[in-house]
């Protein structure tokens, strides 16, 4: 038993040099590879001071394996294409200037733009479920649904049983849901589509239980489409849950719509919807769109990568990727965001509209926290002289975000720019509108895990036609809202702002 008791002596100075290396490798690898010092500066102290667990912590949170996987596998670049240097960009007169929003995005997204969309916005599960259900059972050939979350409720039973119809129709279908989105709700809706034997996959499947997954935890696929026969198409913002129908009376009889009345319906916010609606603290406003035109195939490649990404399976031919005509004349592109090899995409096109705006800047998002950077350039294009206005709901879902958001207000009204409060219900629409022509509309909101961890799915658009129907719906909004000022920002009591403030140290994590 000697041998125990010198293993016994010499085990922590093995436990404390095997620490020391994992601390050394750990820092080095913070000092490399993290481009802001603030964030190598914090996860470096947390690996010294937090012996064995942070290096620990940095493995699983700090160190961005899915770029490198992503490469690996060469499913970003499957099927995008080479970007032409004439991109026959937007020249209609008084948005010359858009152009060079155009040429930044073609130098950071694969995508290319293209001409003959259209696009259509729905307000809310209302008018967005009905038309969804019907075109997927209308599909002819395949269907490919992605999704953050997808809640076991009426509304996803729905979605369920119109998939499974598809499937018995001989209908391919494939569905993409974010791991952590399917825990919103219990049972999961995994259960259904698995008894429906419909074809599903979990997108980074991660669990603090599963060592070799744990590196992925933070990480979540918000990217939301559904395609059908590879020509119609449906994205946005909005996740499938029953809280996003507002109307007691759709509740119950959303499916049996037809495609005609949905079309039919004022794009606008019905205000009787949110009164009734105010009260129910699961309701929730949105905005989705109905998309036609070469655009769409853009759409499914992001789908198609991102399945085979997870699954390995590569979806290929005219199932998935048939000749589509044009259906408008929008001209759009699809922007693929994420912590691979589309990082920072939504962040430099949110950079490069702000710098080419001349007039106005309409943001509408849930949740604002945004970067040095996004706050001087919101500041920079007030001092020019351009209206900015932020719409921001009044009662946040995430309390804690609200506070963080508000804790840095003041810098943006200082300058110029105006926020504005919505009533309840809280509304979870994502949409950016320049100079009443570029519009940005889809999954991204103005926040570190939207911007820098999550993989997002956006499209701008270039046209005043759209961009004026946008504004219409940002205009109903602004006309309930309230505008705050900065000295009611500064009105707050000392532990409010203390509360924020801290609130605000989190903001990259919340």
């Amino acid at each position: 038993m000697d041998w125990l008791a010198q293993a016994a002596r010499f085990w922590p100075h093995l436990a404390a040099g095997f620490d020391l290396v994992a601390c050394l490798l750990a820092s080095g690898h913070a000092l490399l590879q993290k481009r802001d010092t603030r964030a190598a500066t914090i996860w470096i102290s947390l690996i010294w001071f937090l012996p064995a667990l942070g290096p620990l912590l940095y493995l699983a949170l700090g160190v961005n394996r899915i770029r490198r996987r992503a490469i690996q596998l060469g499913v970003h670049k499957t099927f995008s294409r080479e970007v032409p240097e004439n991109l026959g960009e937007p020249e209609p007169a008084g948005a010359e200037h858009l152009k060079h929003i155009a040429r930044v995005v073609s130098r950071v997204a694969a995508q290319p733009l293209t001409t003959g969309n259209q696009i259509e916005p729905l307000v809310n599960g209302d008018e967005a479920f009905p038309a969804m259900l019907a075109a997927i059972e209308a599909a002819k050939k395949s269907v490919t649904l992605t999704t953050y979350i997808f809640d076991n409720d009426a509304s996803g039973g729905k979605f369920v049983a119109a998939l499974e119809r598809a499937v018995q129709r001989g209908v391919a279908v494939r569905v993409l849901i974010d791991a952590a989105g399917t825990r919103y709700s219990w049972p999961p809706i995994t259960w259904k589509l698995r008894r429906a034997k419909i074809p599903f996959a979990k997108f980074l499947p991660a669990s603090l239980f599963t060592p070799w997954r744990v590196a992925t935890i933070n990480l979540r696929n918000h990217r939301k489409s559904l395609i059908m026969d590879g020509a119609l198409a449906f994205t946005g913002g909005m996740n499938i849950r029953q809280g996003n129908i507002l109307g007691r009376s759709s509740r119950g009889n959303e499916a049996q719509t037809s495609k005609s009345e949905i079309g039919n319906r004022k794009s606008e916010m019905d205000l009787s919807l949110l009164t009734s609606a105010a009260t129910d603290k699961n309701a929730v406003q949105d905005l989705h769109f109905r998309v036609a035109g070469p655009v769409v195939t853009e759409l499914q490649e992001t789908f198609a990568n991102d399945w085979a990404f997870t699954t390995g399976e590569t979806l290929d031919g005219d199932l998935w990727f048939p000749k589509v005509p044009e259906a408008g004349d929008l001209i759009a592109r699809v922007i693929p965001d994420g912590p691979d090899a589309d990082f920072e995409n939504a962040r430099w096109t949110l950079l490069a509209a702000l710098a080419e705006a001349q007039t106005s800047v309409k943001i509408l998002t849930p949740y604002f926290l945004p970067d040095n950077a996004l706050v001087t350039a919101l500041n920079l294009a007030a001092l020019r002289g351009v209206r900015v206005d932020i719409i921001l709901p009044e009662k946040n879902n995430l309390p804690p975000v609200h506070w963080a958001s508000r804790a840095l207000w003041w810098q943006v009204l200082e300058r110029g720019c105006h926020v504005w409060l919505t009533p309840p219900p809280f509304d979870h629409s994502k949409l950016m509108i320049v100079d009443g022509h570029w519009v940005l509309l889809g999954s991204a909101n103005w926040d570190a895990r939207s911007l820098r961890l999550n993989f997002e799915l956006n499209v701008e658009g270039y046209g005043r036609a759209f961009a004026l129907e946008m504004e219409k719906i940002i205009a109903r909004k602004m006309s309930a809202a309230r505008e705050v000022t900065l000295a009611e920002v500064d009105r707050r009591s000392l532990p409010t702002k203390l509360r924020d403030a801290l609130a605000r140290l989190f903001s990259p994590y919340l």
